[in-house]
């Protein structure tokens, strides 16, 4: 294939596609480029057909840190386990490319974006996805494209949507929406949000799919002129005897999944299948058949499960589509943590504990994104147990990554600036159960964490999980979903706010032709339940503490002049170690003159607080202090005002009385109290006084004073006791 480039502006940005000359090897591949950041994305399909029992699609996302001119950090200077960033990034482009796969195909598909060059402006995540789908297409994938995706964000003072802003039109914005889908359908949303209404939401999600619409044309014309071949491919097809035998067990399967109780239903169903496959299908037909059989008999409990609720209003626990899970909720629930809080909803459970720390604590981020690091860390971590299962535990899956990055997301807006409150925050969350709408349990966990801890946020945030069965035009949206809900449903709704908006969206959607009227309704139905959860949150805390726990550190902040940093630090950090060395507390310099101090002990921390303003105050003539001898010479002694400042100490003022050596009154290490007489700001001298001054000890006065001479007996001038010149004729 001849090199391509197809150059468009869309939306005041300028962007491009290229193939044809770069990875041809791959089944396509296309450099999709977004001012100077440039993303190459290749997509490889295998040749071979899998007997999987669902569809093998891998999307990788490659940080390159030449990208942004920058070497790795580290021992290895090399890529290793991608960001965190990186992994929802590579979820970002999975999600709406997966659904245009048709059923029932079963090759491997492997799609890479790897990051060529990063310009510092414009992100490189967004492109991806219509790379992706470009490079399918390409390929001549079967790929029901061109999918794209866009980022919405809009201007706090003008009110305008912004599409695909930079990273600084996003530092003055209040939305962050990222969706993505094809000019038909939504197929995936990430939002975040400081407080926005369901209107303006759903306003910028109708000018985000007008957008998408735009870019599909884009790379339509652009598919259009590679002219790819298609793929030559096989469908798996089941021999239809094995649906039709299935088929006969929809009542029984049905009367299985009507239960309550989560273990009990798979148990249930389980036996049920298994009954089946034993009953209907010979050892020789077990052995043909086997992915086969399976796959029908999953097909029968979801159309069982989905009949249920168009048909009969009624879900597998009983619960009507709006009603929500029972609830138990307990702030406070471990002691001795700084704040932590138990959310339970059914079977799903979150216990949340919030730790404080000093901002010097933040995590630091070694990306390819501007951001150097972060103050609120959340995390959320999703053991086997939680779901009654064994299995390996060890770094944090995609999944798990992705849930705590939307927890974290949706208390962002609602946290305290570094001033009101500077502490570093980290939230972690363990679930302990799990059917469903565990991040939404996170969210609610975590909120009741930080108010537990005393962190001052804005507001309360709840969340709920919205879900949706859509048969034709048979539409039912479902308030808190369980995970029989999520997994043979059409979407996956998780909606985040406080009483006055929306913090955070997050959506992923299997059916065809989800509009922004049934998004529209999700919302609405979301916010009813959001209101319905946060007040039961309120009513065991409506507040967050007014103290910090006692186990807690307590944090002051100071501000000296910058010319002092220097002697707060010390010459390699000598002074300020020996701070946090002698009162145990821990000091955080900024070089702007900010000082934090953290101690869990108060006295500790006055005492820290009290030794740093001593040794930046300028001494002033009539102050007083206990000072320390720390050098004596025969003019008089050197007094410690402050660890950096010192005072001289005459000898004619030491004591009462005239003394012949301050060794005679003084030793070093004595303390004494001075009044400072004079202070030289030019030249930083400082004359003392001593107050308590005692007698003069007996012989220390110093010898008399010889009289002097006759008239007769005085030395010529010039010669005194000097001994004669020494002269240098020959």
């Amino acid at each position: 294939m001849a090199k391509i480039v197809s150059e468009f502006e869309l939306y005041g940005k300028s962007y491009r596609f290229e193939t044809g000359e770069l990875a041809k090897q791959a089944t396509g591949a296309v450099l999709v480029t977004c001012g100077e950041t440039s993303v190459l994305v290749t997509a490889v399909v295998s040749k071979q057909q899998r007997d999987y029992d669902f569809f093998p699609l891998t999307v990788d996302f490659m940080e390159k840190m030449y990208a942004v001119g920058r070497i790795p950090g580290g021992y290895l200077k090399r890529e290793a386990k991608p960001s965190d960033k990186g992994t929802l990034t590579a979820r970002m482009i999975d999600r709406p490319i997966r659904p245009g796969f048709p059923d029932g195909f079963k090759n491997e598909v492997h799609v890479v974006a790897t990051t060529f060059v990063v310009d510092g402006q414009n992100p490189p995540d967004t492109i991806c996805v219509g790379g992706a789908s470009a490079a399918l297409l390409v390929g001549g994938a079967p790929f029901d494209g061109p999918a794209a995706c866009v980022r919405i964000g809009r201007n706090v003072e003008t009110g305008e949507f912004i599409v695909n802003p930079t990273y600084e039109e996003q530092e003055a914005s209040d939305l962050e929406l990222t969706i993505a889908g094809t000019r038909d359908y939504i197929s995936m949303v990430e939002a975040g949000a400081d407080q926005i209404s369901e209107e303006d939401m759903l306003a910028a999600m109708t000018f985000a799919q007008e957008a998408i619409a735009a870019f599909c044309e884009k790379q339509e014309e652009f598919i259009a002129r590679a002219n790819p071949t298609p793929l030559e491919y096989s469908i798996r097809e089941a021999d239809p005897v094995i649906a039709e035998r299935i088929g006969r067990f929809s009542d029984e399967m049905e009367a299985a999944l009507a239960c309550p109780e989560k273990a009990e239903r798979l148990a249930r169903v389980e036996e049920l299948k298994a009954r089946i496959t034993a009953d209907e299908f010979t050892q020789e037909e077990q052995a043909a058949w086997g992915s086969d059989i399976a796959a029908a008999c999953k097909k029968l409990e979801k159309a069982a499960m989905r009949k249920m609720i168009i048909q009969k209003g009624e879900r597998v626990d009983g619960r009507t589509p709006e009603e929500i899970r029972p609830l138990h909720i307990v702030p406070g629930y471990l002691p001795r943590v700084h704040g932590s809080g138990l959310f339970q909803r059914g079977q799903t459970q979150a216990l949340s504990v919030c730790t404080l720390g000093m901002l010097n604590e933040w995590q630091r981020l070694d990306t390819i994104d501007p951001a150097e690091g972060k103050r609120y860390m959340h995390q959320y971590n999703f053991p086997p147990y939680s779901t009654g299962e064994t299995g390996r535990m060890g770094a944090p899956k995609r999944r798990e990554i992705g849930h705590g990055a939307l927890a974290e997301r949706a208390l962002l807006p609602v946290l305290p600036s570094e001033d009101e409150f500077p502490y570093a925050i980290r939230v972690v969350s363990e679930i302990l159960e799990s059917n469903g709408s565990s991040s939404m349990a996170s969210t609610c966990g975590s909120t009741l964490a930080l108010m537990d801890a005393g962190v001052p946020i804005k507001a309360p945030v709840s969340g709920v999980a919205m879900g949706l069965i859509k048969e034709g035009d048979d539409v039912v949206i479902l308030t808190d979903i369980q995970g029989i809900e999520d997994f043979l449903g059409d979407m996956d709704f998780k909606v985040c706010g406080t009483e006055a908006g929306i913090t955070s969206l997050q959506m992923d959607n299997k059916a065809r032709g989800l509009s922004v009227d049934i998004l529209a309704r999700a919302l609405s139905q979301a916010k009813e339940a959001r209101a319905f959860i946060l007040d039961a949150m309120l009513q065991t805390i409506d507040a967050p503490r007014e103290e910090l726990k006692d186990t807690a550190p307590r944090i002051e902040t100071i501000h000296i002049p910058q010319d002092k940093i220097r002697e707060v630090i010390g010459s390699g950090g000598k002074v300020v170690r020996g701070i946090q060395e002698e009162t145990g507390a821990s000091i955080d310099i900024q070089e702007d003159g900010t000082i934090h101090i953290a101690a869990v002990e108060g006295s500790a921390g006055k005492a820290a607080k009290d030794m740093i303003l001593g040794i930046v105050k300028e001494p002033e003539v009539g102050e007083v202090y206990d000072g320390e001898v720390v050098g004596i010479k025969d003019f008089g002694a050197f007094v410690r005002l402050t660890p950096s400042k010192d005072g001289l100490l005459h000898i004619s003022k030491v004591a009462k009385g005239r003394v012949g050596k301050v060794e005679d009154v003084l030793d070093l290490g004595d303390i004494v109290k001075v009044e400072i007489t004079e202070a030289d700001p030019k030249t930083g001298k400082i004359s003392l006084d001593r107050l308590d001054k005692p007698e003069a000890p007996e012989g220390s006065a110093p010898a008399p004073r010889r009289e002097p001479r006759a008239d007769g007996d005085r030395p010529h001038p010039g010669q005194g006791n000097r001994k004669p010149r020494r002269s240098h004729r020959s």
